[in-house]
């Protein structure tokens, strides 16, 4: 079976071909380092994950070229320096080695190439340069601007009109512009924040926009035009809109990339997260109770072009399920990959239709398959689940997977009494509510015998 995905740009679901088989080439907007990740942070860190891996398995893992960008230099970074009264270098160091400390934790392999902004600042140079030659930026107090209506097809990716541009741009009122909706490539900066020699002959210390950032480290790891260019659906507008524009217009190409892939909004329990409502959640608080593959399991519950509700409960089943999988699997040598798995994530990275391919995998090593555990270890490893040891697994587990032995006890009976009336349909079922308890049964001609997946 192809590989398919769904593109943003075009809005369609289509079959990938790579510009050359020999180097795929993915692109992923990372997070800017001022703060902890929350979970919002890292549901595209697990999907594009997810792809990276597949991708991997497709191609082999030599030509598969991954780019996961750091972004450390920005307003926010600033205040947040400001604020803990500390230098911007320590808020980017502490914070980009607590990010790459938690989302190692979700089991997200390493990119490829993990570029910093405030390294490509030449690049970026560059890019404007390029701009300025081409008339689609300008010079303007020190700043150096886009401008938006030299690109006639702008908008593209987002598919809004004017009006809805400018409002969800929340465009800067600046005298200086020749349009609302020009947007900034270089800034003077303020006395205590970074500076560097601006372009333009602007003889004023600036710093870099926001946007031009993904274009410069794209372009200098990747190329003028490459694969896939992912990220959040939040970020569809205006970053990526912006950085179509910016990398179109320097290089003269058709496209920035073949395919744009976005993940959908995450709620926390039905509302928006956010600090108010006191549902802010972030990765490296939720690993202090949970195995992060029980984080990464929740996540990809849900379809990644979904809107997803991340509710406790949710996490509890994960738990489960994740039990049940390790009891069966053990430290065994992992078999074949199930053809439903990799189908399924072949199909736009459909991870419920690949879960539902796993659960029936775990229903025949339920039953004493080794094979079919064998092969649920394996295709649970290629979505980045399964990845530890029996020893590892069991030290993560939190307090709140212990068992109720009296009700573990008590639905060994009514499963003996369904069994004995011939109710097998009710026999299954409680065999599955134990199994999801993280009990393993052993049936034999003395009676049925059980023990924790351990």
């Amino acid at each position: 079976m192809e590989l398919k995905l769904y593109d943003t740009l075009t809005r369609e679901k289509r079959t990938f071909m790579p510009i050359d088989p020999a180097r795929v080439r993915i692109y992923v907007c990372g997070p800017t380092v001022y703060d902890f990740a929350h979970i919002g942070n890292a549901r595209p860190v697990i999907v594009f994950d997810v792809l990276f891996r597949l991708l991997r398995h497709v191609y082999g893992e030599k030509h598969v070229t991954y780019v996961r960008n750091i972004t450390d230099v920005d307003d926010k970074i600033n205040a947040r320096a400001a604020e803990r009264r500390i230098s911007i270098r320590e808020v980017t160091e502490e914070t980009y080695r607590n990010f790459k400390e938690d989302v190692a934790a979700l089991a997200c392999l390493p990119p490829t190439v993990e570029p910093r902004a405030t390294e490509h600042i030449e690049e970026m140079k560059a890019l404007i340069g390029r701009l300025l030659k081409s008339g689609n930026a300008y010079v303007a107090e020190d700043h150096v601007l886009f401008h938006v209506a030299s690109m006639k097809d702008y908008g593209r990716l987002s598919n809004r009109s004017l009006d809805e541009m400018i409002a969800g741009a929340r465009v800067e009122v600046a005298p200086f512009k020749k349009d609302p909706m020009d947007f900034v490539l270089w800034k003077p900066s303020r006395p205590g924040e970074p500076a560097w020699p601006s372009p333009a002959g602007i003889k004023t210390p600036g710093r870099p926009g926001w946007h031009i950032e993904c274009s410069a480290m794209s372009w200098k790891h990747l190329g003028e035009t490459f694969d896939i260019h992912g990220g959040g659906i939040d970020l569809v507008f205006p970053h990526h809109e912006n950085e179509i524009a910016q990398s179109r217009c320097a290089f003269h190409t058709p496209v920035m990339a073949n395919f744009w892939m976005h993940n959908g909004f995450l709620q926390v329990e039905g509302e928006k997260m956010s600090k108010s409502l006191g549902n802010f959640v972030t990765v490296h608080e939720l690993l202090k109770d949970w195995p992060g593959e029980v984080v990464r399991f929740t996540m990809l519950q849900t379809h990644y072009r979904q809107p997803m509700n991340w509710t406790l409960a949710g996490m509890r089943e994960a738990q489960k399920t994740l039990e049940h999988w390790y009891g069966l699997t053990g430290d065994s040598t992992p078999g074949y990959l199930c053809a439903d798995t990799v189908d399924a994530l072949l199909d736009d990275l459909n991870t419920p239709k690949a879960f539902a391919a796993l659960h029936e995998l775990r229903g025949e090593a339920a039953k004493g398959a080794k094979p079919a555990a064998a092969s649920l270890k394996a295709s649970a490893q290629l979505i980045g689940l399964l990845q530890l040891s029996q020893a590892q697994w069991t030290a993560f587990r939190p307090e709140s997977a212990a068992v109720d032995e009296t009700r573990v006890v008590s639905l060994i009976e009514a499963r003996d009494t369904a069994r004995r009336t011939k109710n097998f349909n009710e026999a299954d079922r409680i065999r599955d509510e134990l199994a999801a308890m993280g009990v393993v049964l052993k049936d034999s001609k003395d009676g049925t015998t059980w023990e924790i997946a351990r």
